[in-house]
């Protein structure tokens, strides 16, 4: 197949709508209608996680909406605190699976209906927790017989589900067309290793295995996130990514915020919250958002809680906030591009960040290498640029 009709564009309106190939289209639709933002999901993720398997040696997984990922991640084990917060019931759960529910836990607000971008095979493990998430899609190189026949049962019959093929490569030449005007440019086929973090100009030049790994996710994130853009990423995932700034340190500011969410969510002024049983998950995590966030007294105050909670729970107080976020620590920072000021470090340290990779070149090199120093972070220049659009 060479060509597919689509749904629509980007919004109804705007029809007909269709993907072609001069050669075979490289994936296959096993099940559901693609939309025209579904594909653009579907190929950027499938780029993402494709090199963050090649690089860690680890199933990987994304989890994108509207053309940025709302979080990625690999393999790794998760510890009873991530579960629960994550809505892991099962007691054994695959490595992919891991990869995925790490992927989608980074910012499950934004996660709430996404294309799910799987780097191995999707197996019943990863279809099982799937299928109690609200999401529009999947592509993956392959589905086990079982796995399949469970996400064809979602959204009544009608989920979305695409077979990538694994031996595909593109031409070296991508275009696009913008107003009746056609783009071409070299495909950004740069290959992120270790090798971007050998030249460490902060007196600190100590990265931990750890976080060389995850400044690599961080960076290969980057690499399929909407510019301006920043990524913080601990314990093989991203934990906050923000996406598609025209201010640098808002990006970093956006990432930050959603990083303190992240860790918020582990406390136990969160794990402890007094849900009713039969509250489904996006309540929840609306209702997780509200209250660690500024608009907890909406919720606290007037009645709304007794639709949620079998009891009023205490008030997360911006000094026991604080407090929490003290233990968060060893966290991973990455840019699409330089810091121009140390503005953006000093947000960072904020959200426990002690090791950063960004290009360099500004003409503040001087001044953001210093605000590390200050803070005893190790920072690698790559001097590779990752924008894009």
């Amino acid at each position: 197949m060479k060509e597919l009709e689509l749904k629509y564009g980007c919004n109804p309106n705007q029809k007909p709508a269709k993907v072609f190939s001069e050669s075979e289209l490289p994936f296959e639709v096993l099940n559901g209608k693609p939309g025209y933002i579904n594909l653009l999901d579907a190929l950027n993720g499938w780029q993402l996680v494709r090199e963050l398997r090649a690089a860690t040696n680890l199933p990987a997984a994304a989890s994108f909406k509207h053309v940025s990922p709302a979080g990625a991640a690999v393999g790794l084990s998760l510890d009873e605190v991530l579960k629960k917060i994550y809505f892991v019931e099962e007691e054994h759960i695959s490595a992919q699976a891991t990869a995925y529910i790490r992927a989608r836990g980074a910012d499950r607000m934004s996660s709430y209906g996404d294309f799910a971008i799987l780097s191995d095979e999707c197996d019943e493990s990863t279809a099982k927790f799937l299928k109690s998430e609200v999401s529009d899609g999947i592509i993956a190189p392959s589905y086990s017989p079982e796995a399949l026949k469970i996400l064809k049962s979602k959204r009544k019959g009608n989920y979305l589900i695409l077979k990538m093929s694994e031996n595909y490569r593109p031409e070296s030449l991508e275009r696009k067309q913008v107003f009746g005007v056609t783009f071409e440019q070299l495909r950004n086929d740069i290959k992120i290793s270790e090798d971007c973090l050998k030249d460490i100009p902060t007196k600190n030049k100590n990265f931990t295995d750890a976080a060389k790994r995850d400044l690599l996710i961080a960076l290969i994130t980057l690499k399929y996130t909407q510019s301006n853009s920043v990524c913080y990423a601990k314990d093989g995932q991203a934990i906050g990514i923000g996406a598609g700034q025209q201010s640098r340190v808002h990006c970093t500011r956006l990432a930050g915020n959603k990083a303190d969410f992240w860790f918020l969510r582990q406390s136990p002024q969160v794990l402890n919250l007094p849900f009713k049983p039969n509250v489904k998950r996006p309540d929840r995590d609306n209702a997780i958002d509200v209250y660690i966030g500024s608009e907890s007294d909406d919720l606290l105050d007037g009645e709304g809680w007794k639709n949620i909670f079998t009891e009023k729970p205490k008030k997360f107080t911006d000094e026991e906030k604080k407090s929490w976020l003290k233990n968060l620590r060893g966290v991973s920072l990455a840019s699409d591009a330089f810091f121009p000021f140390g503005d953006n470090i000093e947000r960072a340290h904020k959200s426990g960040v002690e090791f950063i990779a960004q290009s360099g070149g500004s003409i503040r090199d001087d001044n953001v290498i210093e605000t590390c120093d200050k803070y005893n972070i190790a920072m690698a220049m790559t001097h590779i640029r990752l924008f894009h659009h």
